[in-house]
């Protein structure tokens, strides 16, 4: 069994000899010892107005510089727990944007900025990457992964500075969707990629694709049901939290187990209870008091797993996807949004705060490495360097895009 496993670490502090740190103790330390720093964060970014994911993200890579003997049975043990339970929560919250009677007044531009920010930049990515003799396959991957985005960090920047207006509610709508987009379109180029390197028609990964999307709405929708019932019998004055917890974990792990995107089946859990719920608030504000802790820890160690040294690997192809990722986000958004008639701020401001790329990237190259051994070497390379730019510049686009909206409060 590996190091981290329960046979080759101390589950219980020895008595007499030699100090020595057991798993519970690091975990114990490290937890507190990160969420004591957030309030220095936090005071950090009002002085600079950086954003907090930025400044967790750094401190993460920072703590897995100099500080990797307090990390290896805390991150590898921990984090996947600690990125479901924050994958969950944000989950749940952006499907409360999923309301019916905010989409029926905004259907049209949340619809055609979200295609159009997709298909553009898949349009343009495979485009520019092939005239420039990347081999075929490798431009129809990086396009496939190009529109993924980051929810995770959008919403935190949106909830860190309480950001509020229309333009608030339809980023928060296009990114709870764009997670589903891309997958759809990931699965249909990688399928193609498939197909023209002699690995068979694809069938596989469409189908593969089409069960998590399917499988995370059945998810969603069969615990949505009981738990929007329940959340519109309380009546004021009685708690929420265990039932609307309750509810979330049981959905996080129920997708965990048929092997379907969590935060797609957490997302239309929130969309349900949201558009069914006499009393839908009380549950998304259960939620809202807790999650910030989760949070924290996801994003410093989601800070510690990133290998800044990769920045140094992408070279010109890495350089160009960064390049023309944003172009295709801002001028895909752009097309979207004029063609859906939305005002002048949407069109100059949405494809810069849908700027933050993360995981779901990172899942989708892991997947094609694993794929295509042979030509899949500079893929990882690229998306892992290229996602730790996008994680720490991609906030402050966001911040930066709602204050020119002009949404986030004067204090």
């Amino acid at each position: 069994m590996g190091p981290d496993s329960f046979d080759d670490v101390n589950l219980v502090p020895q008595k007499g000899g030699p100090l020595k740190l057991d798993i519970i103790t690091k975990t114990f330390i490290t937890i507190g010892a990160i969420l004591l720093f957030a309030p220095v964060i936090d005071a950090i970014g009002r002085r600079t107005k950086l954003p907090r994911v930025t400044l967790l993200l750094l401190l993460g890579i920072l703590i897995g510089r100099f500080a990797q003997d307090l990390l290896p049975a805390f991150g590898k043990t921990w984090f996947q727990v600690v990125t479901d339970l924050a994958l969950l929560m944000i989950g749940f919250l952006l499907g409360e944007k999923l309301v019916f009677s905010f989409l029926r007044k905004n259907a049209r531009s949340v619809l055609w900025i979200s295609v159009g920010e997709v298909l553009i930049t898949v349009v343009i990515m495979f485009a520019v990457l092939f005239l420039i003799g990347v081999p075929i396959e490798v431009a129809l991957i990086l396009a496939g992964i190009a529109p993924a985005s980051a929810p995770a960090a959008t919403i935190d920047v949106v909830h860190e500075v309480k950001a509020k207006g229309k333009f608030t509610n339809t980023l928060l709508a296009i990114v709870a969707i764009d997670d589903a987009w891309g997958l759809i379109v990931f699965s249909i180029l990688f399928a193609f990629a498939q197909s023209l390197h002699g690995q068979g028609t694809g069938v596989d990964v469409l189908l593969a694709g089409a069960w998590e999307l399917g499988g995370a709405l059945l998810v969603g929708v069969g615990l949505g049901i009981p738990m929007a019932y329940l959340t519109g019998r309380i009546r004021p004055g009685k708690p929420t939290l265990p039932e609307a917890l309750g509810f979330v974990f049981v959905c996080g792990g129920v997708a965990l187990f048929l092997d379907v995107s969590i935060i797609l089946a957490s997302m239309v859990l929130g969309g349900v209870v949201a558009n069914l719920a006499k009393h839908h608030e009380r549950p998304f504000h259960a939620i809202e008091n807790i999650e910030s802790p989760f949070l924290i820890l996801f994003f410093v160690l989601a800070g510690a797993s990133l290998h800044i040294d990769s920045l140094a690997e992408i070279g010109l192809i890495g350089g160009a996807y960064i390049i023309l990722r944003v172009i295709g986000q801002v001028s895909g958004a752009w097309v979207g949004a004029t063609v859906s008639k939305s005002g002048p701020l949407v069109k100059k401001y949405m494809g810069l705060a849908l700027m933050p790329q993360a995981g779901v990237a990172l899942g989708m190259a892991l997947i094609a490495t694993n794929q295509f051994p042979e030509i899949g070497g500079p893929i990882f390379p690229i998306v892992a360097g290229t996602t730790v730019l996008f994680e720490l510049i991609g906030p402050l686009m966001t911040r930066m895009a709602l204050e020119r909206a002009g949404e986030i409060p004067t204090r």
